[in-house]
């Protein structure tokens, strides 16, 4: 079928960009936005009170545990094989992380990060592909079975490359909308770059929360697929559509690596969305599912039941489909 377009006033336009952080204060919603994360942010919950000066802090935190974009991050020390006592930022991704790893048999995988750099689709823009034997030397540090945390503290292979990059947005999400419970607040939704936590309802419009999931589209252009609402649940997309390379031949390769393989995956899913209990875990899901497929996501939430999953895929005509698994909400 062919791309369709929906003419939906959105709740929160999810791709907007903010240059400087802007606060709206209200009896029934506070509305707070701004950059964070090489993307931007917004936090809507039901209380008069600015907590933006909290939300800095707890960003910060975050960033100084797990960012490979900051050179003197624990995660950063850590690759260079400096001691760090782990925080609980660090420890909490790192075990959801290993859960995971083991639930996809390795589709996701925080040590592939390194052959992420050499794709130049990572932080690291210093390490670049040249042939493959360049993937190979990188892949035999990859495998996230080979590293441990034992009294706060990380044993790896000293060529072995962390990055939580895949699954630090939701973690993010998830402490704001953990701030806000501890504060008593339930209704509220909380976004980072397009990945959510919902809870309550939108008090301003006595009604559920109300999100677009993106129609995907290589021009980099933006429009809505489908609205959907959320309540006491976390959300995250990983796409192909915005963040690829083409070949001379046309061909187009994804910033999903293959974590058995190390190059780019070749599969026709165009998107994941993934529903979780919190958004940490939808986001990691997310792209594991991106990598594995349609068939393999397909038998593995027969399983999983607490996931719900929305695809939209190209076809062998070349045009887009979608598959909803899970119950994964309808419009």
């Amino acid at each position: 079928m062919k791309p369709i377009k929906f003419l939906i006033l959105l709740l929160l336009m999810f791709s907007c960009k903010e240059e400087s952080k802007q606060v709206q204060l209200s009896l029934e919603n506070t509305k707070i936005s701004g950059p964070v994360f090489g993307t931007s942010f917004s936090v809507i919950y039901n209380s008069e009170k600015d907590y933006s000066k909290q939300f800095d802090s707890l960003f910060a935190v975050v960033n100084q545990s797990l960012s490979t974009y900051i050179p003197d991050s624990d995660i950063s020390k850590l690759n260079r094989n400096e001691p760090v006592n782990l925080d609980k930022h660090f420890e909490s991704v790192f075990s959801a992380s290993k859960k995971i790893y083991k639930t996809t048999e390795g589709a996701f995988d925080p040590t592939i990060g390194d052959v992420v750099n050499a794709w130049s689709f990572g932080a690291d823009k210093n390490k670049f592909l040249t042939d493959s034997t360049t993937i190979d030397s990188l892949m035999r540090f990859v495998g996230f079975d080979k590293v441990k945390m034992i009294d706060h503290k990380i044993k790896k292979h000293p060529q072995t490359y962390l990055e939580f990059n895949a699954i630090a947005k939701g973690y993010g999400v998830d402490v704001i909308a953990d701030f806000l419970e501890d504060k008593n607040i339930t209704n509220y939704l909380v976004e980072i770059g397009g990945e959510i936590r919902a809870n309550g309802i939108n008090i301003e419009k006595e009604s559920p929360w109300r999100v677009g999931l993106d129609e995907p589209r290589f021009d980099g252009e933006q429009s809505v697929l489908k609205a959907i609402t959320l309540s006491n649940v976390g959300m995250a997309t990983s796409g192909t559509y915005r963040k690829f390379k083409t070949d001379e031949q046309g061909n187009r390769y994804a910033h999903i690596i293959d974590t058995k393989t190390g190059y780019p995956s070749k599969t026709n899913i165009l998107s994941v969305s993934v529903i979780a209990e919190d958004c940490m875990t939808a986001d990691a899901y997310a792209t594991a599912f991106q990598a594995m497929g349609i068939e393999k996501v397909t038998e593995f939430l027969k399983s999983h039941p607490e996931l719900k999953v929305f695809m939209v895929f190209e076809n062998e005509n070349q045009e887009f489909e979608t598959i909803n698994l899970n119950h994964f909400p309808k419009e």
